[in-house]
């Protein structure tokens, strides 16, 4: 079969096994068949896996991969029911003065690491009253979410370890995160999230917060 077939693929964000199957018809004699073909494309380099079933042509990658949405695209192809936060989202705002290399996201799913050629997406789990806090936007036709600055800050703490005792210092300085730009919109925002958490721990990052950075 000629990698030709793939052509009509260039110009579309990802494909799966089935339109794959659905395009070349008469031509493909089974799953079997299909899996054969796509993995010799891969290997010669016409396609780049994304994850099980789906795929991307390395032309379209090529085309859009220094756009500012394209790992926010291929987070959400990887994982639809997710949203950017926590690492990712913060390092966009400037909070955090350290750079970090996955692209992070929360998920009312399993927790998850997906490691492809494109790079490597952590999916963290979350209950589901958390599961809020984000836009919708859309990238070449795929719907993507990405917290708010709020939210991914209250992500980012309610799935790090902490000590159970903070003492007088400020987390804010301890953690190395750059929390002076927050409004007050912002910093009332995070407070419904811990409100809505219940979990000690987020209050006393609360309080904290409140004593060595957020004063009146």
């Amino acid at each position: 079969m000629r990698h030709s077939i793939l052509i009509p693929f260039e110009r579309l964000p990802y494909f799966t096994i089935k339109g794959f199957l659905q395009l070349a018809g008469e031509e493909v004699s089974s799953d079997a068949h299909a899996r054969t073909a796509l993995y010799r494309w891969i290997k010669a380099g016409y396609l780049i896996p994304l994850k099980r079933g789906a795929y991307m042509h390395h032309r379209f990658y090529e085309r859009h991969r220094q756009d500012p949405t394209f790992s926010l695209l291929v987070s959400a192809i990887v994982l639809p029911q997710s949203y950017l936060s926590m690492e990712y989202v913060l390092q966009q705002y400037g909070i955090l003065t350290e750079v970090t290399f996955p692209i992070t996201a929360v998920t009312p799913k399993n927790t998850r690491v997906v490691v492809n050629p494109l790079g490597t997406f952590v999916y963290r789990h979350i209950q589901p009253g958390l599961y809020r806090g984000f836009s919708i936007s859309e990238a070449y036709g795929v719907p993507y979410a990405q917290a708010s600055l709020a939210k991914a800050l209250f992500d980012y703490l309610y799935f790090r370890p902490l000590p159970a005792y903070f003492g007088s210092f400020s987390l804010a300085e301890e953690l190395r995160l750059n929390l002076d730009e927050l409004t007050s919109a912002d910093r009332d925002e995070f407070t419904s999230y811990v409100i809505t958490s219940g979990k000690v721990k987020m209050r006393r990052i609360l309080d904290n917060f409140r004593s060595s950075l957020w004063q009146p």
